[in-house]
Parts: C-alpha cells; sequence; structure tokens
C-alpha cells in the first residue's frame, strides 16, 4: 500500500523540541515534493513547511526560524525539526505529498504545554 506514515509527536512545554518522521511506504520521497501539514482543534489543516525535489524549503510565517524540514533519501523519510515549541504548535502533524496527494494518513499528535 502506497502511504506516508507520521511519528515523533509527543507532549512538550513551550520552549522545547521535537522530531517528527515521515516515512514513506511503496512511494519515494526523493521523487516527490513533501508537505508538512498541522491541524489545530477547531482550525483548518494549514501549511507548516515543504521540501522540494531539489532541496528547496518553504516554511508557513509562523514556523519559519524555528522548525527545518529535510529529507532523508537513503532512509526514504522526511522529517521536521521543530525548536522553540510554543502552545500555538499544538495539533495534529501530517505529511503529505503535495503533487497527486496521498489519503491522509493519522498524523501525529503535538502538544506544547504552557
Amino acid at each position: 500500500q502506497v502511504q506516508l506514515v507520521e511519528s515523533g509527536g509527543g507532549l512538550v512545554q513551550a520552549g522545547g523540541s521535537l522530531r517528527l518522521s515521515c516515512a514513506a511506504s511503496r512511494v519515494t520521497i526523493s521523487g516527490n515534493m513533501i508537505a508538512w501539514y498541522r491541524q489545530a482543534p477547531g482550525k483548518q489543516r494549514e501549511l507548516v513547511a515543504r521540501i522540494g525535489v531539489g532541496g528547496s524549503t518553504l516554511y508557513g510565517d509562523s514556523v519559519k526560524g524555528r522548525f527545518t524540514i529535510s529529507r532523508d533519501n537513503g532512509g526514504n523519510t522526511v522529517n521536521l525539526q521543530m525548536n522553540k515549541l510554543q502552545p500555538e504548535d499544538t495539533g495534529v502533524y501530517y505529511c503529505n505529498r503535495v503533487i497527486g496527494p496521498l489519503a491522509w494518513g493519522q498524523g501525529t499528535q503535538v502538544t506544547v504545554s504552557s
């Protein structure tokens, strides 16, 4: 089954860090633009960061300077390093292919306490 599976979420205090991982199954990460999204309670899903095939990156305004997206082609994963976390970063984080998105996975919960 072609899918992307998110992991690495958890509960962290404000100012802390987490590293999320998006693992691909039956799809090659290196040939796709991959994005991380998040959905906070009662809000729409929003783009957090994306990484192109050539490594170019784009970040949402609220995470610039704090989050870093990277790809590990050998491990067929895309990672999201999240530093200086704030309570407003709380939500379910998802990864997906930007062009030809796959069915959404279950995501990984990130909770930042104040």
